[in-house]
This record gives structure tokens, C-alpha cells and sequence, in this order.
């Protein structure tokens, strides 16, 4: 959350938020729980899915200033 916009990969978060070693075969990072955490009830949610990336964190240019 701290650099919206950017890709993040599984790995980084696992370096970054648990301090694992990102080799470590874990099943630490389970998106659908941190959505549940992040955007449950948002108007405009923050986790997205970047296909064969990871994900990116952050809101879409194109859901900035809407009130949808």
C-alpha cells in the first residue's frame, strides 16, 4: 500500500510482510483473505489482479473521482 501503482509479485509480499525467505513453500499469502481484510465493502476495491505478475495495490485511473 505504500507504493500504489506498482506491480508486486506473491514473493514480495512474502519478503516484505512476513519476512520469509521467498523460497519458503507457504501458502502465507492467500489473496481472497486480504481482500476479504482490504476491499470487503469497498466502494472501489484495491487489490488487483495483474495476470502473470501478481497483483497491484492501489486505485485504478479509472476509479478515481467516480461515485459509482
Amino acid at each position: 500500500m505504500r507504493n500504489p501503482g506498482q506491480h508486486i509479485t506473491r514473493n514480495m509480499i512474502i519478503e516484505h510482510v512476513w519476512k520469509l525467505s521467498p523460497d519458503t513453500m507457504t501458502n502465507v499469502v492467500d489473496v481472497n483473505y486480504l481482500r476479504k481484510k482490504i476491499d470487503e465493502g469497498a466502494k472501489v476495491k484495491l487489490i488487483r489482479t495483474v495476470r502473470g505478475v501478481g497483483y497491484k495495490f492501489g486505485v485504478d485511473e479509472d476509479d478515481e473521482g467516480t461515485d459509482e
